[in-house]
């Protein structure tokens, strides 16, 4: 990192704000990051915008109406940690704050700290714990975050060390969709999700393919195929990282119009009608992250066993050479990959049911971040263009998805599972989607049931004979996984069990009233 002092134009840093209830004063960071202070307090260049919805133009709040201060009980006093709006901050809007720091955390190291250490716990662990012996291989495993660091770091080519050594021998990438991250350039904050910044930069794929909205040529394995240091990598993501705007794209080419080759050192898994937190009963409803909150109770689906399965098969992929089964995903040519307004018509069927504006779903643009974002200075707000094409699984009736590995919650379903929630209206912008979460919409019991609520679903009754039949579709399902690969035979009981208890929590909300 160079010293700013000596730099005539350091840049600028900026700091996105979500706010889920009406504030007066918010940290200068994104989300729980160490805040970056504020090297001016009267910075006239410092500027604050609001968006309506996260894709919408900004707009520039007057400088008279924010400062950087913060509300206490003797009054607004000045700080460089904080910034301050009159009349406060309105749930459901976007701002960003650009200003000047003092601060300029040293990220990208991680990612070096993250190769430099595993190559020592591989190859030279010895010299300084004899009794702890070499590793034989190395796996690497994140979830969100650290998934897209993982893919940041096959995108650099650093999974060869300074001795020329190859690094990890397999990589899980978790429900990182198709983005890297926040953790190579100047101000970085790795928690950024939506702000368009570094981490929404092509390519997606691992191949390398040309964006045709940007003509550059690239992907995640272009750096490691020259230096033969290419991992075993699994790709897992829930539908939620495909309703966000860029998951579909690691599987096809940028403008989202064919679908692409997966690598042949690739598998990419989607776990059908999930969200991006694996879900469990008794069913939430309760705030998330940053107090977000999503209309319906939150999506019930389970999908720890299909990741137990995905790593197991990487390990022996790694270990034994036992190629894991093949990628499974939405698709183009068979035309399970469908726009999501095709997928939100099939959910306007349902009685009560409210699906996302259209026009305000989250989507990646290619964004231009001025002259120096090739040394990792970013000027903000960046200039946007053309956005990419979203795709997302088909539906079927009941709104559950028909592409990726489906466990019996969806096989077998009992509710409409989603990958995605809109806001509760208590939070502002209620045609907007919530990040993150999804939502299971249990089915009625009976005909008379349905028909009451015009409920164009069959009940369940309709669908089962009784609680045994049910269990024996399940269990015939859950094997049907063992055999295809996607589900260890020692978590069978598991996966059938789930998926009665969800089967019971239908019975239990229908007997309650």
């Amino acid at each position: 990192i160079a010293d700013l002092a000596n730099e005539s134009d350091p840049g600028q840093n900026v700091v996105e704000i979500r706010p889920n209830s009406r504030q007066s004063t918010w940290l200068l960071a994104d989300r729980i990051h160490k805040p970056l202070r504020a090297a001016d307090l009267s910075d006239s260049n410092a500027v604050l915008y609001i968006k309506d919805f996260e894709d919408d133009e900004e707009k520039v709040v007057p400088r008279g109406d924010w400062s950087f201060a913060r509300e206490t009980d003797n009054g607004v006093v000045p700080s460089d940690q904080h910034i301050y709006l009159k009349g406060g901050f309105q749930p459901g809007k976007y701002y960003q704050v650009v200003y000047s720091t003092k601060d300029s955390p040293v990220v990208g190291a991680g990612l070096l700290a993250l190769r430099d250490t595993t190559a020592f716990l591989k190859y030279d662990s010895g010299q300084f714990m004899p009794y702890m012996g070499r590793l034989d291989h190395a796996i690497g495993y994140g979830t969100s975050q650290t998934g897209r660091m993982l893919r940041h770091f096959l995108f650099l080519g650093l999974n060869i060390d300074e001795a020329g050594r190859k690094v990890f021998d397999g990589l899980l990438p978790h429900v990182a969709g198709g983005r890297v991250g926040a953790f190579n350039h100047r101000y970085a904050q790795p928690s950024n999700q939506s702000y368009p910044s570094f981490g929404h930069l092509f390519p997606f794929a691992d191949t390398s393919l040309r964006d045709p909205l940007t003509g550059k040529m690239d992907g995640l394995f272009t750096r490691l195929n020259k230096s033969k240091s290419t991992p075993k990598v699994i790709y897992t993501n829930s539908s939620s990282e495909y309703w966000r705007g860029d998951c579909s794209l690691i599987h096809t080419d940028p403008a989202g119009q064919v679908d692409i080759e997966i690598d042949k050192n690739s598998r990419v898994y989607h776990f059908a009608g999930t969200q991006h937190g694996a879900g469990s009963l008794p069913q939430s409803h309760d705030p998330a992250q940053e107090d977000a909150l999503g209309l319906y109770p939150y999506n019930v689906v389970d999908y720890s066993p299909l990741l137990r399965a995905a790593f197991v098969n990487l390990e022996k992929w790694i270990t034994e050479g036992v190629a894991p089964p093949p990628s499974k995903h939405p698709r183009i040519k068979d035309k399970t990959a469908v726009t999501r307004d095709a997928v939100l018509a099939t959910f306007d069927q349902f009685p009560d049911q409210v699906t996302p504006a259209r026009s305000k779903l989250w989507v990646i643009r290619t964004i231009d971040l001025g002259n120096h974002c090739e040394i990792g200075v970013g000027s903000y707000p960046p200039r946007e263009g053309e956005s990419y094409n979203c795709l997302v699984s088909a539906v079927d009736e009941d709104g559950n998805e028909v592409a990726g590995i489906h466990l019996p919650d969806i096989s077998r379903p009992v509710a409409s599972h989603s990958g995605w929630n809109v806001r509760d209206p208590g939070t502002g912008s209620p045609d907007q989607q919530v990040p993150m979460l999804g939502f299971s919409r249990w089915f009625a019991n009976t005909k008379a049931d349905r028909d009451a609520l015009g409920d164009p679903r069959l009940s369940i009754n309709e669908r089962y004979q009784n609680r045994d039949n049910y269990a024996d579709l399940v269990r015939a399902d859950a094997e049907k996984l063992v055999s295809d690969g996607y589900l260890l035979e020692s978590d069978v009981e598991i996966v059938v069990c789930n998926a009665m208890e969800r089967y019971n929590a239908v019975a239990r909300k229908h007997a309650a009233g």
